[in-house]
């Protein structure tokens, strides 16, 4: 038969002598019927009839809730056609029929009464063809409700993933999540007898569903016995399918699929049962970027973040790595977000020291990957640093890590101030640096003074700990005496070397006075009235520091005395 929308359809019927036709149109195809054959089947045409006039019978018919290729099917029954039911048209065939009140009280082997048996001997026992009926419910999903056919698909298909979870897809393979019973591990791979029937190993999948009937399919397998890791396996895949392949392929889409994809993932999030380890980190923090991405709703970020937060110690440092929406430049990263999963981690955190340990590695890696961020503002890195300064408190890890992040942002922003350099050195403890380190921040001219000078305390501090042990070792063969008077040298020695510190310390202090001094008067305009005798004090003082040749240019209108080399030692 052919389906012309322009023409009456109803040509294929038999053409009695005598008869009261009805004529009307469903969704725009014109029907022509006969009142009698029609009345025989529904009993709700009857009712109609009996209680309101024929118009009110034109208008039932031409509202009915159903596609014109349906009505044909009970068009044809009600002429005493055979039909040929299928997966794709038992469900509308059904709801149609008990709308129209075609049942077996009316009318004995009523259309009704056909559909469900069908339906439920030929159908709900085969997985795929469930899938294959239920997707059929989606334009009329009210009417499937109130009949329960949907009731009875999500049951039979939360039934058969009980007892076959692989139904449902493979699992991802997640080595951390310590969670996995003995039998979870026995299913893992198909059994021999599994790989022998083909045609049931590859079962329909769920992922062709809409997410209205899927997202209620889902919520009934969290509420029985389906394992968890299968449930999280087909939301992966749902995800995959929906938002993430779509999402990629296209870079400027309609707002209507952006909102279809932002509604799924804040289901596939919502539906995500709470077990850890059920998703590697990477693929979490995938989900992250696309829900941020597509704008998803505070929970469904906070939900990922929290998920993340539980197994930040399977992150690497390129996962932190996400985009901040708030900035078109694409070396900005949310910090913030960041900083939110950290603290997820803290607050359940559970006495693993690999755990903490991993944390604190991964903070510093992240740290040295965003210091290269010109954008990246002060208090920003100093929250960071300080954050990455306490996570390595309770391990053995050395701050050097930390040390090379505030070297690398020093040199990304070296229009910073004094101050500002000295604030963005705030969270760095020197105690915690190795020799090695010590070393260079000691050369480092990117470093402010006081850190200089600081680290070459420390520096003389160590290397007078360190004689210390290498005196009291065990194969030290000095006599009593000896050791003492070693002890008095060396307490001597320290003594002076404190000394000298403290003196070059107070020089340093005395000299950025001075230089405070002069750029005052320098800005001030009233540096022709700097006294010569003042002159030769700050003279004095660069000659003893070394400084002279570095300060040759500046702009100072008094006079240069030449000063023989012999009368300096």
């Amino acid at each position: 038969m052919v389906d012309k929308s322009d023409k009456d359809v109803s040509y294929w019927l038999p053409k009695p002598k005598s008869r009261i036709d009805m004529q009307f149109h469903v969704r725009g195809v014109p029907f022509t019927l006969e009142r009698d054959i029609i009345v025989e089947k529904s009993a709700k045409i009857v009712e109609i009839l009996n209680e309101q006039s024929d118009d009110s019978i034109y208008q039932f018919l031409r509202n009915i809730p159903a596609h014109p290729k349906t009505f044909e099917l009970v068009a044809r029954f009600c002429h005493g056609f055979e039909l040929q039911m299928s997966c794709e048209n038992v469900l509308p065939l059904a709801c149609l029929a008990f709308y129209l009140g075609m049942t077996e009280s009316h009318s004995p082997n009523n259309l009704l009464s056909k559909a469900v048996t069908f339906f439920e001997q030929r159908i709900l026992p085969c997985w795929n063809e469930t899938i294959k009926a239920f997707l059929t419910t989606e334009d009329i999903i009210q009417q499937a409700v109130d009949t329960g056919l949907v009731g009875e698909c999500i049951e039979s298909l939360v039934c058969k993933a009980v007892n076959d979870p692989y139904l449902l897809g493979e699992p991802l393979v997640n080595f951390v999540n310590d969670e996995l019973s003995e039998d979870d591990e026995f299913h893992h791979k198909p059994s021999a007898r599994r790989k022998l029937f083909v045609s049931e190993w590859q079962s329909e999948d769920l992922t062709i569903l809409p997410l209205s009937l899927y997202e209620l399919t889902i919520h009934s397998m969290n509420q029985h016995a389906v394992p968890p890791r299968f449930v999280a396996a087909s939301l992966l895949k749902y995800a995959k399918k929906w938002v993430f392949c779509s999402a990629k392929g296209e870079k400027k889409m309609s707002v209507c699929k952006t909102n279809h994809q932002r509604e799924v993932m804040e289901a596939v999030e919502r539906l995500l049962p709470h077990q850890k380890g059920l998703f590697p980190c990477t693929i979490l923090f995938e989900m992250l970027r696309f829900a941020i991405h597509l704008e998803a709703n505070v929970g469904c970020r906070n939900g990922l973040e929290l998920r993340i937060g539980k197994q930040l110690d399977q992150a690497t440092a390129s996962d932190l790595l996400i985009p901040s929406r708030d900035y078109a430049k694409e070396m900005h990263y949310d910090i913030e977000c960041v900083k939110r999963i950290i603290k997820h981690f803290y607050r359940d955190y559970n006495s693993n020291m690999e755990g903490l340990t991993a944390v604190a590695r991964l903070i510093e890696e992240f740290l040295i990957e965003v210091a290269s961020d010109r954008d990246l503002e002060i208090s920003a890195f100093v929250s960071l640093v300080e954050m990455s300064s306490a996570a390595s408190m309770g391990t053995d890890r050395s701050s050097d890590g930390i040390y090379r992040a505030i070297d690398i942002y020093l040199d990304k922003h070296s229009y910073l101030t004094e101050s500002e350099k000295e604030e963005v050195c705030r969270g760095l403890d020197y105690h915690r640096m190795s020799a090695e380190t010590c070393e260079h921040a000691a050369k480092n001219q990117r470093l402010p003074l006081r850190i200089v000078v600081q680290v070459l305390f420390l520096v003389q501090l160590q290397l007078r700990d360190a004689i210390t042990r290498e005196m009291q070792g065990p194969d030290n063969r000095l006599t009593q005496d000896e050791v003492e008077k070693d002890e008095r040298e060396l307490a001597l020695n320290d003594g002076v070397q404190k000394s000298e510190m403290e003196k070059m310390s107070n020089k340093v202090m005395e000299l950025e006075k001075e230089c405070h001094m002069m750029r005052k008067e320098i800005e001030e305009g009233c540096i022709h009235m700097v006294k010569k005798e003042k002159t030769s004090m700050w003279r004095e003082m660069k000659r003893k520091f070394g400084c002279i040749n570095k300060m040759n240019n500046c702009n100072c209108q008094v006079k240069k005395k030449k000063v023989h080399p012999k009368l300096w030692p």
